[in-house]
């Protein structure tokens, strides 16, 4: 009887993936990703190289991703159905060994992973290995800390109403907006609401090869479904 463990890969660079996940990916005979239909999906293309020839690979293709809204029934329906149907694969070929899952960032940060584990429970043992969040590689890419003293950080997902992300940008001193995408002309309004618009930051695939870093204010166009915009605290130091 093995395993399920869910390798956190950290935000894309692999040399910032911790000895563990390293290891457990390099031993691996059964490897599961996530991914879009029809591309090699972020995860897999951070490991390249590192498994073995005789490796086992299930690649976990979404049935939807932006064809229906978010927050509407069939969208629901159609992913529980999928994680639904993964967790018993994978609890099936935890039954013969460990299978390694591979997560970008941290899995216990909006990683799909956490859907499995909690379908998971009961079933089979499950280990979570965690790695750094794709935020902390994109503010770190700015050269910049992102917090200060008592300085309070938000996160904010760009999917939320105008108004609310206004509010929330209002009150925190730093921030970090994530999955921007499409969201990024709201992302952009709210800050501007909040009088925060001049300080933020857009961070393209931070740390990945094409890594582009610059001010929100100098930017004007389409970003990649890896962007995050963040806003550096500016709180007490000596």
């Amino acid at each position: 009887m093995g395993k399920v463990i869910c390798t956190g890969l950290g935000p894309g660079n692999p040399d910032l993936m911790s000895v563990r996940s390293d290891r457990l990916i390099r031993g691996a005979a059964h490897v599961a990703y996530f991914r879009k239909e029809g591309r090699a999906g972020q995860a897999r293309r951070i490991v390249e190289g590192m498994l073995t020839d005789s490796v086992t690979e299930y690649p976990m293709e979404y049935p939807v991703t932006t064809e229906l809204h978010f927050g509407s029934t069939e969208y629901r329906a159609v992913l529980a159905a999928f994680y639904d149907d993964w967790a018993d694969r994978l609890a099936d070929v935890a039954a013969r060994g460990d299978v390694i899952v591979l997560c970008e960032g941290d899995p216990f940060f909006y990683g799909s992973f956490m859907h499995l584990h909690s379908r998971l429970q009961g079933r089979v043992e499950v280990e979570v290995v965690p790695g750094i969040t794709g935020m902390s590689g994109c503010w770190t890419a700015t050269d910049q800390p992102i917090t200060w003293g008592d300085d309070v950080l938000t996160v904010l997902m760009a999917t939320l109403p105008e108004d609310e992300l206004a509010s929330r940008a209002e009150g925190s001193d730093a921030l970090v907006f994530m999955k921007i995408g499409r969201n990024l002309p709201r992302v952009r309004s709210a800050l501007q609401r909040a009088g925060k618009l001049d300080r933020a930051w857009l961070v393209e695939r931070g740390t990945m090869p094409g890594q582009k870093v610059m001010k929100l204010t100098d930017f004007d166009g389409e970003v990649p479904y890896f962007a995050i915009v963040v806003v550096h605290g500016q709180g007490r130091r000596p």
